[in-house]
């Protein structure tokens, strides 16, 4: 039934020559949290991966990762050792990029720290990618606050461009952002739409805007409700259970922040207000401190929670103790 699936999912006779007339391999370039959550949700759902990271130590750290992830399912019973072995079986790492050759669709998914150098990384990435896959091979940059356009234009052939944003939780959330760039041409961004589906994900599919619709609310979210708080209005804690309780959300502003990262927010929100020069994008004082301090969610064990064993504790942080 599987390969039956699979040969759907040819983008023209141009793409599946020499691909057994489906997709067959996706390589994912980059490989932090959001880049292993989408190689286990492509391999659980029968597809060879391929990931690339910058060293062989950095290779097996990521391998080790993905293993305690299904590990901490299998605990769980949302998994079995045989499905564990199976996924496993599927995934490879690697350092070089000429590895990524007779890859079927390519998605970057890097995660660089350093202000103000994301967008030159990704194009020299996507260009290094260009450069070892077929010409009619779709590559994608999965990324909520760079556009795709100006990705697109390291390459030689910018009509095979996409752009992503799988949204974290992403093994819990069931849609992903799909946006057309400038230079898009309809075969690419169907066929991305195609593969999300695959995954038995919701293709959102946008035009291009930075920040998409999902990080351009949250972050808007998360920043007023910073602001409700250093006001003294309510506790942290009063602002999640409002918003979980009141209007059913998942998860609260705060709670929400503290899963991507206090610092992966400050980055949505600085280039949301470079580039739109609004107020409501600018982040709130709150957050600049936390990222001074290191209170940078569950991923260090502190936040606006503390953390222990990636669980919430019961003190929470207040806005006294950033003065």
């Amino acid at each position: 039934m599987m390969s039956e699936r699979l040969t759907d999912y040819s983008l023209s006779k141009k793409i599946t020559q020499g691909n057994n007339g489906g997709l067959q391999r996706v390589a994912v370039v980059g490989c932090g949290n959001m880049g292993q959550e989408i190689v286990r949700a492509i391999s659980h759902h029968g597809i060879d991966v391929i990931y690339l990271d910058t060293t062989e130590e950095r290779v097996g750290e990521i391998r080790k990762s993905i293993e305690l992830r299904l590990d901490n399912m299998i605990n769980k019973w949302g998994l079995t050792e045989s499905e564990k072995r199976a996924i496993m079986s599927r995934i490879v790492g690697t350092t070089d990029f000429n590895d990524l050759k007779g890859s079927d669709l390519v998605i970057e998914s890097i995660n660089t720290r350093q202000r103000g150098t994301s967008l030159d990384i990704r194009k020299d990435v996507f260009q290094k990618i260009e450069a070892v896959v077929g010409e009619e091979i779709v590559i994608a940059s999965n990324n909520s606050t760079l556009m795709i356009s100006d990705l697109a234009t390291a390459l030689k052939h910018p009509e095979r461009a996409v752009g992503l944003n799988f949204i974290t939780p992403s093994s819990h959330v069931r849609i992903v952002e799909v946006i057309r760039g400038k230079d898009t041409n309809r075969d690419s961004f169907d066929f991305m739409i195609r593969f999300i589906k695959m995954l038995d994900k919701r293709p959102i599919t946008l035009n291009e805007s930075l920040g998409n619709v999902s990080t351009r609310l949250i972050v808007t979210l998360i920043n007023e409700a910073c602001e409700i708080l250093m006001e003294g209005v309510a506790s942290v804690k009063c602002i999640d259970e409002t918003m979980k309780l009141g209007y059913g959300l998942q998860l609260g502003p705060f709670e929400l922040a503290d899963r991507v990262g206090i610092d992966k927010v400050q980055k949505w929100m600085d280039n949301l207000y470079f580039e739109f020069g609004l107020q409501k994008f600018k982040a709130a004082p709150i957050i600049k401190r936390m990222v001074r301090q290191n209170f940078l969610g569950r991923k260090v064990g502190k936040g606006f929670y503390m953390y222990e064993e990636g669980q919430i504790k019961k003190h929470l942080i207040t806005t006294t103790e950033f003065h």
